[in-house]
């Protein structure tokens, strides 16, 4: 492999397209307790052509988590748009991870809170998070957030 003439200096957002910025920031800003840092409508050629999307007409959230920030999108137009629920084994599936400090009440936080997680916490085996207990959650458009609690030292 060759050297890219380039250097990527930081992740800066996860970008998220959502069907409801209002429910979302309930979940994002109110059960997990991010920061909305502000919010903003894009539309006409600035959003037609970052998106590729003809007659992009967007509302955003941007909020702050710790150490990244992640960015809710709402397509207010086009009004044709199709509502994807990709399981974590298909293509082009993605999951934002944070590190906890208690997964316990994490998983209590979020079902007092009527979300659920996908399926049981697991213990990692081996590898460079070995102990490392993890769980998959789905936000309220089906996004994958993946909670992971390190082993104590």
């Amino acid at each position: 492999m060759t050297k890219p003439p380039f250097k990527i200096l930081q992740a800066d957002h996860t970008g998220i397209t959502v069907r409801d910025i209002e429910a979302s920031l309930a979940f994002w800003q109110g059960v997990l307790g991010f920061k909305l840092l502000y919010r903003a409508r894009r539309m006409g050629a600035f959003a037609e052509e970052v998106t590729g999307v003809a007659e992009a007409e967007i509302d955003i959230a941007v909020l702050l988590a710790p150490g990244h920030k992640i960015e809710l999108l709402q397509y207010i137009a086009p009004c044709h748009r199709e509502h994807l629920r990709p399981r974590a084994c298909d293509i082009g599936s993605v999951h934002v991870a944070f590190d906890v400090d208690n997964l316990d009440a994490v998983l209590a936080h979020i079902e007092a809170a009527d979300w659920q997680a996908v399926g049981a916490p697991q213990i990692i085996a081996g590898g460079a998070r070995n102990g490392t207990r993890v769980v998959y959650v789905r936000d309220p458009d089906g996004t994958t957030i993946e909670f992971m609690q390190p082993p104590t030292v």
